[in-house]
């Protein structure tokens, strides 16, 4: 083993075990629980609020007693056809008298949110509704049709189909599109999480003199090396964490879960159907590049981290430096979305190549495409790319230690030659 490669193993397991090594790096690991918890919480909320709002809202029928009793039957039969989300809001009826009922007065009813108001003869309704646009006017004008059609075609038998699984489908394109939109978050996510912790402990040493210690000892190129391939360990550790808890937690729910209830899901059609879902290239292979597409984008960014993160000289510099770095991740995670929904097109292809968002968009490709092979050229294009960033950053690191991180390197030049122009001119005058 050359002494290059030695002090890079060495700075990568001090500062392993620095992290690992700690009773807060517990808390680290439960983070994303922390994360997934407040979510579930803030989406039951929200979720709560939109179901009350829903169930608040009515459309109103004004009608003759002669007509109710058909337009319910007709309602009944026609919401059948509409399930979740798309459904019409409950209808209510108003009889129709002698007295004219004034549509705009029951919207302003108290109680509940009324959509659209239908009154008139069923041939020619009139209809006052909330929205223009709105669905639920449109649905009492297909209700009003409805009654129409059945009274001319007079009385019909119900239809009874009969549905059948489709076993052998395959995974849809939304399945694929969402699997790919997941791959994208979870990395996008981790690489944030943990490369930025480059930057917290970059910001401790130069507190604490510890990084001139360490510049003192070995090479910086070994100090930059050795603290990217540390924190690489540190984000293999947390993956290997939570799936050893997803497999654990899977484990333990199969074991509880009725044998008869399962055969009985299967005869149906309904495992078959959960199994098909799954990516283009395979869940082995997807997982194996989505891991590796992880590792890029890990030493991209944190190369960047280390080698900005080297040019301040106190840790508000370093908070503020890596402001932009963040913000522009988070630019290249909404790139690779929008990309994931629209495989194939300009946008997506140049997601694919544009090197920073390159990890994510290429992992969300191998949910939708089969092809394999691509992402063997791709993953040595981001090699690339993340050799020219470590370049890059290894020099600007070394110029952010050996100064201080007293400022941009080019700066301190320019000072420095303004300081030696004027100590000549000083010593020219005094030689006259």
């Amino acid at each position: 083993m050359t002494p290059f490669i030695r002090n890079i193993l060495v700075v990568a397991r001090r500062d392993f075990l620095a992290i690992v090594a700690t009773p807060t790096f517990l808390l680290f690991l439960l983070a994303p629980l922390f994360m997934v918890g407040m979510g579930l919480a803030g989406g039951m909320g929200a979720s709560q609020l939109a179901d009350k709002a829903r169930g608040a809202g009515r459309i109103v029928v004004i009608a003759d007693p002669a007509d109710i009793a058909a337009l319910r039957d007709a309602d009944r039969r026609l919401r059948d056809a509409f399930t979740g989300p798309d459904a019409p809001p409950p209808l209510a009826f108003r009889v129709a008298g002698p007295a004219r009922i004034d549509p705009a007065a029951i919207t302003r009813e108290k109680g509940s949110d009324t959509y659209a108001v239908m009154s008139g003869p069923l041939e020619s309704p009139r209809i006052v509704e909330r929205n223009a646009d709105g669905k639920s006017g449109r649905y009492l004008a297909l209700l009003a049709g409805q009654v129409l059609r059945d009274r001319a075609a007079g009385p019909v038998a119900p239809v009874k189909p009969r549905f059948e699984s489709l076993q052998n489908g395959g995974a849809s394109i939304a399945d694929q599109q969402s699997m790919g939109f997941g791959a994208i978050f979870i990395i996008f996510l981790l690489t944030l999480l943990l490369a930025g912790q480059t930057v917290s402990s970059l910001a401790e040493e130069k507190g604490n003199k510890v990084i001139e210690i360490l510049a003192a000892a070995v090479p910086l190129e070994s100090v930059f090396l050795g603290k990217l391939v540390g924190m690489l360990g540190v984000a293999v550790l947390f993956i290997a964490f939570w799936l050893a808890m997803a497999s654990g937690g899977g484990l333990v729910a199969a074991t509880h879960v009725d044998p008869a209830a399962i055969d009985a899901a299967g005869r149906a059609g309904r495992a078959a159907t959960t199994l098909a879902s799954m990516p283009a290239t395979g869940w082995p292979f997807f997982l194996g590049i989505g891991f590796l597409y992880f590792v890029m984008a890990f030493l991209l960014l944190g190369a960047v981290f280390l080698g900005v993160g080297a040019q301040a000289g106190s840790v508000r510099e370093i908070q503020m430096l890596s402001l932009p770095i963040t913000i522009f991740q988070v630019g290249m995670f909404s790139l690779s979305a929008a990309a994931a929904s629209a495989p194939g097109s300009d946008l997506a292809r140049f997601a694919q190549i544009f090197p920073f968002s390159s990890p994510l968009a290429m992992a969300a490709r191998a949910a939708t495409d089969d092809a394999k092979a691509i992402h063997l050229l791709a993953l040595g294009w981001q090699a690339i790319w993340v050799a020219l960033v470590v370049w890059i950053s290894v020099r600007l690191f070394r110029a952010g230690v050996l100064s201080g991180g007293g400022g941009w390197k080019f700066r301190r030049g320019a000072r420095v030659a303004a300081a030696a122009a004027a100590s000549v001119e000083a010593a020219s005058s005094q030689s006259r």
